[in-house]
């Protein structure tokens, strides 16, 4: 399943930090996050609960740039 999900970044280099941090949690089998649009493109391992992994992603993403924020 995909999903995408609305985010906000101050730079490229924060949104490639969240990049990172979303795609090794666990649930997510890829992730791509696109600066410009403000955007962030999940897809996640079969049988994942996406809300559940999404507020893991959150966390995660809030450790490696805590001023980010993702949309669910």
């Amino acid at each position: 399943m995909k999903k995408t999900y609305k985010i906000e970044v101050d730079c490229a280099n924060c949104a490639n930090k969240m990049e990172a941090a979303a795609c090794k949690t666990p649930g997510v089998e890829s992730c791509t996050v696109n600066f410009m649009a403000l955007k962030m493109h999940v897809e996640f391992e079969e049988g994942q609960d996406p809300k559940a992994v999404m507020e893991q992603v959150r966390k995660n993403c809030k450790r490696v740039e805590d001023d980010c924020e993702i949309y669910l």
